[in-house]
């Protein structure tokens, strides 16, 4: 998912993006919306999530 994609739900969450990268506003998202912040920690292959939004840029 490109960077713009992600600051548009960011914005729903209230969440401001201002100098965050990637990897921190989507686990801000995550943390927001009450999901386990495991994004990009490695654990892709367990976590048992395949349905995730942001399955596709972790693996």
């Amino acid at each position: 998912m490109k960077l713009d994609q992600i600051k548009e739900i960011a914005k729903q969450h209230d969440i401001k993006a201002g100098k965050l990268k990637k990897t921190e506003l989507v686990r801000a998202i995550q943390s927001a919306e009450g999901n386990e912040v495991c994004f990009e920690t490695g654990k892709a292959a367990a976590c048992g999530q395949a349905d995730c939004l942001w399955r596709a840029d972790c693996v």
